[in-house]
């Protein structure tokens, strides 16, 4: 079964949480706080349960944390069940949302539902000599492992998705960023890209259109 990073300060539903989880046949790896839960990301969970509310910073920033880190699901549980709190925890990245009180029957059917949905976004994207495994952040081309941000390794998931298709700067930002941002950021991102994918050149600009990945 897969491997659930559980993060939650409450002693007590944590422990009533692993043990549910156990039962339903997952492994779970826990953090009472925020910085625990970063630390034991590196052991590469298959999902993440945070909650909102924890100590020494808030849920919001743990997950703007781990988006900068990891593509792994993330489901946030949180007492709040005011609109604007889910919708801001979905625009900070979480893939779903859970309100207490809930059933442990209905946590494990989302984090089924989360599971499912990695699997089949785990496909590997490819052009020419270059690989993407978005599920892992990791991209190489001709073998070689390419040192790239988690910025650049999304910019090159937009570019490897629609390869040989020119994209206008306003797409990229909005794909990667959520927004539109200063023009030289995205331009620092690309050349760190362009860098990184070396030569032969893929990447190309076409002055006041956009950008193209092609041969």
């Amino acid at each position: 079964m897969a491997w659930v990073l559980l993060i939650e300060d409450d002693a007590g539903v944590r422990e009533a949480l692993r043990l549910g989880l156990e039962l339903e046949g997952y492994q779970v790896l826990e953090a009472g706080t925020g910085a625990d839960g970063l630390r034991r990301l590196a052991e590469n969970p298959e999902v993440v349960v945070l909650d909102v509310l924890l100590p020494g910073g808030d849920g919001f920033g743990v997950l703007r944390e781990i988006r900068k880190r990891s593509a792994v699901p993330v489901l946030m549980l949180t007492a709040l069940d005011e609109v604007e709190w889910r919708v801001k925890g979905l625009r900070e990245g979480a893939d779903d949302y859970l309100v207490k009180p809930y059933a442990l029957s209905e946590l494990v059917a989302r984090l089924e539902a989360l599971l499912r949905r990695s699997k089949r976004e785990e496909e590997v994207l490819s052009y020419s000599d270059v690989v993407l495994y978005p599920r892992k952040m990791e991209a190489r081309r001709a073998e070689r492992l390419l040192e790239l941000s988690p910025k650049a390794l999304l910019l090159l998931q937009c570019f490897l998705e629609h390869a040989e298709r020119l994209l206008p700067k306003e797409v990229l930002m909005q794909r990667v960023w959520g927004e539109e941002v200063e023009p030289n950021t995205l331009e620092v991102h690309l050349s760190a890209l362009r860098r990184a994918l070396g030569e032969p050149p893929l990447l190309h600009t076409l002055r006041g259109y956009g950008y193209i990945l092609r041969k």
